[in-house]
C-alpha cells in the first residue's frame, strides 16, 4: 500500500513539475484522478476520443485524453501523437504533460459468449487550458472579442505554425489545423493541439498520400483531390481559420453549406 502510495507521489510531482520531460503514467493513476473516467469529468469529445478532466492532489487540473482503442489505426495514431509531442515546446502549443499504453484484460461478451478479450489503453495527458476550444467561440459568434484579441489569437495560431513548419529540426505538418483543435488559455493565448494526423516533413519532398483524412472545409483542394500534401496543406487551413476568426462566422464553404458567393460578400 505504501509503495503504490509513493509511485502516486512521484507521478504527481512528475505532472506538476513544469520543467520535467513527459514521462509514462500508470493507468490506475490516471483513473484515480479522473474518478474512474467519469462522465461529471469530460471535457470534450473527438472523432479519436474523450478528454477528461484530471484533478490532482494538490488541486491542479490536467486534460486526460483517452483515445478509442477499436478506432481503425488507433495504435499508429498514439504512436505518431507521442513521438511529435516529445518534441514540441512552444507557447502555442499545447504543453505534453505524459501518456499512458497499458494491456487490459476484460471478461466481456462475444458473439453469445464469455471471453476475455485484451484491451489496450491509450492515453495522452496535457496541460488543462480552461478557455475550452476556439470552435466554442466561434459558434456563438466571436464578436465576444474585440479586434485586439482576435488579432492576438490570429498571431499565436501563425507563430505556433512557423515553429512547426521551421523552427524545429524536422518539420512536422499538422494537418488537421482547425477551430476544435485550438484551445485558449485564460489570456485567450491560443495554443494547437491533436496531433494525431500530423507528419514529419522534409522541405525537399512533396509527400502524396491516398489517404484523405481530414476536416473538409479546411483540407487544401490538392490535397483532397491528388492527395498532395505540402506545408500549403496547413497554410490553407490556417487561412480558412482567419476568415472566420474576422467575420465571427462559421460559413465557409464545404463547412456549412455557404455558396462561394454568399461567403465572399461575407468576408
Amino acid at each position: 500500500m505504501y509503495g503504490e502510495s509513493s509511485k502516486h507521489d512521484n507521478l504527481e510531482c512528475i505532472l506538476q513539475d513544469q520543467s520535467s520531460k513527459p514521462s509514462a503514467v500508470s493507468l490506475n493513476f490516471l483513473k484515480e484522478i479522473t474518478n474512474n473516467f467519469s462522465d461529471e469529468r469530460v471535457l470534450g469529445k473527438g472523432g479519436s476520443g474523450v478528454v477528461y478532466k484530471g484533478v490532482l492532489q494538490s488541486g491542479e487540473i490536467i486534460a486526460v485524453k483517452r483515445l478509442e482503442p477499436s478506432m481503425a489505426g488507433s495504435q499508429s495514431l498514439f504512436q505518431n501523437e507521442v513521438d511529435h509531442l516529445m518534441r514540441l515546446q512552444h507557447p502555442n502549443i499545447v504543453r505534453f504533460r505524459g501518456y499512458c499504453h497499458e494491456t487490459v484484460w476484460l471478461y466481456t461478451e462475444f458473439e453469445g459468449q464469455k471471453v476475455f478479450a485484451e484491451i489496450s489503453e491509450m492515453l495522452l495527458c496535457f496541460e488543462y487550458v480552461p478557455k475550452g476550444s476556439l470552435d466554442v467561440h466561434l459558434s456563438g459568434g466571436s464578436s465576444e472579442f474585440d479586434w485586439h484579441t482576435r488579432y492576438k489569437i490570429i498571431e499565436g495560431i501563425c507563430n505556433g505554425l512557423h515553429y512547426l513548419h521551421d523552427q524545429i529540426d524536422k518539420s512536422i505538418l499538422h494537418l488537421d489545423l482547425k477551430p476544435a483543435n485550438i484551445l485558449l488559455d485564460k489570456n485567450l493565448a491560443p495554443k494547437i493541439t491533436d496531433f494525431g494526423l500530423s507528419r514529419q516533413f522534409d522541405q525537399h519532398q512533396t509527400i502524396s498520400s491516398p489517404n484523405r483524412v481530414g476536416t473538409l472545409g479546411y483540407m487544401a483542394p490538392e490535397r483532397i483531390d491528388e492527395g498532395i500534401i505540402t506545408p500549403k496543406s496547413d497554410i490553407f487551413s490556417l487561412g480558412v481559420i482567419i476568415m472566420e476568426i474576422i467575420t465571427g462566422h462559421r460559413h465557409y464553404p464545404g463547412v456549412s453549406g455557404t455558396s462561394s458567393e454568399d461567403f465572399i460578400e461575407l468576408v
